[in-house]
């Protein structure tokens, strides 16, 4: 196995200082890439879904819970499997409390194909709590590309798709599948891929969040069970 050089503290220092350069440089290039999306077109979503969750059937509005924002995550879960895809699981696991992003007018939810009632005891078997609906038999999963067709076959593929909601019209803002789920789980993760981002002073373009009304990261981040809905 090769293992990193061992030297004494003062080289390390002096290692550590030459990375935080590339670091920081690093953030700033993610800082504007984030500041690129926010400033993608949106679409229109004009076709009715409907889902099935706990609550019986949803539309694509109910998903938001009367927030701004929806965050969607295409968990892969095939109407013939028996439980859902480990990849995606693990993904699940690593979501952060959702309080935090409710608090910022966002709702995290998770869409799969299987029929609800394959989802339920698989739900229940990993523990969580998070929202969760079945789409099957409609189009949802195609029309985002959760679903494509490779060599005559139905394949689902692990994604996040964007939604934000102005007055009584739903917009698409963005999508994302594969690698591109590679290191979110954490709130602010999550934030910047969204239309309205992490709602902060600094962020460019300035003001959208605050005009839409949504709740604007003015105060500190809470202890989750703090937080008013």
């Amino acid at each position: 196995m090769s293992l990193p050089e061992i030297v004494s503290r003062a080289q390390w220092r002096a290692a550590l200082a030459n990375l935080l350069v590339k670091e920081k440089a690093a953030t700033r290039a993610r800082d504007a890439l984030n500041a690129e999306r926010r400033r993608l077109p949106m679409v229109a979503v004009d076709k009715e879904y409907v889902f099935e969750g706990g609550d019986g059937k949803a539309t694509l509005d109910d998903l938001f819970e009367g927030r701004p924002q929806l965050i969607v995550h295409h968990f892969m879960f095939a109407p013939e499997w028996d439980a859902g895809c480990r990849c995606c699981s693990a993904f699940l696991d690593q979501i952060g409390h959702v309080a935090h992003l409710a608090a910022r007018g966002t709702t995290f939810a998770v869409v799969s194909r299987a029929p609800y009632t394959r989802i339920l005891p698989f739900k229940a078997r990993m523990g969580w709590s998070l929202p969760w609906y079945s789409s099957s038999g409609g189009d949802f999963p195609y029309d985002f590309e959760a679903t494509v067709e490779r060599d005559g076959e139905l394949v689902d593929r692990a994604g996040v798709s964007c939604f934000l909601r102005d007055g009584e019209r739903i917009c698409h803002t963005y999508s994302t599948y594969g690698r591109g789920l590679d290191g979110l789980g954490s709130t602010t993760s999550l934030l910047d891929l969204t239309a309205l981002g992490r709602q902060e002073e600094w962020e460019e373009p300035r003001g959208r969040a605050s005009a839409l009304g949504t709740p604007v990261n003015s105060a500190p981040v809470r202890y989750h069970d703090e937080y008013e809905d």
